[in-house]
């Protein structure tokens, strides 16, 4: 089945000598084993299904990889439908998986912000576990201290590595307290947009 649905991803209309046939008969087909009716509703619904998941997800890769894996469901739930309307079935399975997908990148986001931002003034009080959890992330940082820019790499080794204040890089650098938060402001930006949270992991 995942062939013949490769195959014809990126095809439109039907093939030459087929005949429109109703859902309620493609799906009794699918239902027992006929990939070629799956296909058939692969062809009639892809459209429809990849304007819905593009909508909510507004990246052409990611909706046409969603879209796969939205068909991917549609065929292994099949067995459960019971004729409440198939183009509305099949849209909300397309629908709730793309919102899974938005929430996903959403929480992913969140998580790269927290990697990047953690606070490394307040160490007292800190349990052995947080401690731990902060030396690991400086040594990733440290690794990846060479990606940076030579404009950021100061300011991230200076705070996250070194451990210094703003104050303290202030006067090593001759420059304002208000420079130094700009610069490490705008490294952080830089890490998050260039690094991926699966990095940190």
């Amino acid at each position: 089945m995942i062939w013949i649905y490769n195959v014809y991803w990126y095809r439109s209309g039907l093939k030459k000598g087929e005949r429109r046939i109703s859902d309620s008969i493609l799906i009794e087909k699918v239902k027992l084993g006929d990939d070629e009716a799956f296909r058939l509703l692969v062809e009639k619904y892809r459209n429809d299904l990849f304007r819905v998941i593009y909508s909510v997800l507004k990246d052409q890769k990611e909706s046409e990889d969603a879209a796969q894996e939205v068909f991917m469901k549609i065929y292994t739930s099949l067995p459960k439908y019971e004729n409440q309307g198939f183009k509305t079935w099949i849209t909300r399975i397309a629908v709730n998986h793309a919102i899974d997908i938005k929430r996903k990148q959403q929480r992913r986001r969140e998580n790269i912000a927290e990697i990047v931002e953690f606070d490394m003034e307040d160490k007292d009080g800190k349990d052995l576990e947080t401690e731990v959890i902060h030396r690991e992330r400086r040594r990733l940082v440290r690794e990846r201290l060479n990606e940076l820019p030579d404009n950021y790499r100061d300011v991230i080794y200076g705070y996250y590595i070194a451990e210094k204040s703003y104050q303290e890089m202030a006067l090593e650098q001759n420059v304002q307290v208000k420079t130094i938060e700009t610069k490490l402001y705008r490294a952080r930006i830089w890490m998050k947009k260039h690094w991926r949270e699966e990095d940190f992991l």
